[in-house]
């Protein structure tokens, strides 16, 4: 879950990061009554999870409280990359002498935790990665021991921090580290970290990847889910602990493992180029069991979406047999009844592979079409979505 500057710059100052003040607002009102309140030079930055905010238009200094109300004003609205801006956050203005950037984040291929940092933040530290990789210090962090005052000098002496400024950012380094470990994040990332006239090191934006899976230790974490932006059906796949990401194709998908959903959407995607380029309209993994009630949800969440014109349902029956499976897809068609309007396309094979084909093929639906391989199933989805 990724989370809102905001919400990110209040987990900062829980764990003691050095921030500055800001306030939400939702109205140009409420925009103009948060600088009142701040005084002085304020930044009015809209509120969505995307990148190139600033490009966009979406970050304005206003110097008065009327000049926060006509940013305000400006931003909400505003379309940044599909994000429609809905809320801003007014903070505090800052006088930049430097900007850094520090982020520490989830290495997936290597099994560990790893370091960027530059001397050289702000907004085109994208172009730095690519152009410049050498003025990015990536140093590997071990998750057993974290982020220690020794690992942050490290950290910063690799990113050339010259020796009066490492020991400073190397404190903040450590401090943004605990809100990684503490949160069971899976990145945290400031840019700019900045050093002001005053010479105080201050998190100025800051971005927070928040690890679902350890939503568990952390109850607090559904308050900042964002309910109101979330894909309806993303949200009712949820509450049935469905594992579905919404795609742009016609074709829904629904099989039994993420490898074998995996492949599924390649098969569909490639089966559909000869059928008017239909795609895969979404990823759906109902895990190791297919029982009626699970199926009858999957079904649900995939046939309320109106981009769907056919679906393939591809099922291996291993611990799972192909007959609780049939039975199931049986089960969830009656339990449907009239809302399943869309044509299915059934391919089965592992355990009890023939009795569960025998139990579609006497349901004789009128919706369900039995296909042997995995092939012949994609390519008659693709062709009755394309239909």
């Amino acid at each position: 879950m990724d989370l809102y500057e905001y919400q990110a710059r209040d987990l900062f100052e829980k764990y003691e990061v050095p921030v500055l003040a800001g306030i939400i607002a939702d109205t140009p009102e409420e925009a103009k009554a948060a600088a009142e309140k701040l005084g002085g030079v304020v930044v009015v930055k809209a509120q969505v999870k995307t990148g190139g905010r600033g490009k966009a238009g979406g970050v304005k200094v206003a110097k008065t409280p009327d000049e926060a109300f006509e940013a305000a004003q400006a931003i909400l609205g505003l379309d940044i990359k599909g994000h429609v801006v809905k809320r801003v956050m007014v903070a505090a203005g800052a006088r930049i002498a430097k900007e850094f950037y520090f982020s520490v984040l989830l290495d997936r291929a290597n099994r560990s935790y790893l370091s960027l940092s530059s001397v050289e933040g702000g907004m085109e530290i994208e172009e730095l990665a690519v152009e410049r990789p050498e003025a990015l210090a990536r140093v590997e962090v071990d998750p057993l021991e974290g982020i220690t005052p020794e690992k942050a000098l490290e950290i910063a002496k690799a990113a050339k921090f010259d020796d009066e400024l490492a020991p400073k950012v190397a404190d903040v380094f450590v401090k943004l580290y605990n809100v990684y470990k503490g949160e069971d994040a899976t990145l945290v990332e400031v840019n700019p970290l900045i050093q002001s006239e005053d010479g105080d090191i201050i998190a100025l934006d800051g971005k927070v990847s928040l690890d679902e899976n350890a939503g568990f230790r952390h109850p607090e974490h559904e308050e900042l889910e964002d309910k109101d932006a979330a894909d309806p059906l993303e949200a009712k796949a949820k509450q049935h602990d469905l594992n579905y990401v919404k795609l742009d194709g016609q074709v829904g998908i629904i099989g039994n493992g993420a490898g074998l959903v995996m492949s599924t959407l390649d098969v569909v995607a490639y089966a559909g180029e000869n059928h008017g380029g239909v795609k895969p309209a979404n990823f759906l993994d109902i895990g190791g069991g297919a029982s009626a009630t699970v199926m009858a949800a999957g079904l649900d969440v995939i046939l309320g979406d109106e981009q769907v014109k056919s679906v393939f349902v591809n099922v291996f029956g291993g611990i799972t047999s192909c007959v609780a499976v049939a039975e199931g897809i049986v089960k969830a068609l009656e339990i449907l009844g009239d809302t399943a309007t869309k044509p299915l396309v059934v391919r089965l094979d592992g355990n009890q592979v023939e009795e569960g084909r025998e139990i579609l093929a006497a349901a004789n639906h009128p919706l369900v079409t039995l296909a042997a391989g995995m092939d012949e199933g994609a390519d008659k989805a693709a062709e009755l979505a394309n239909a």
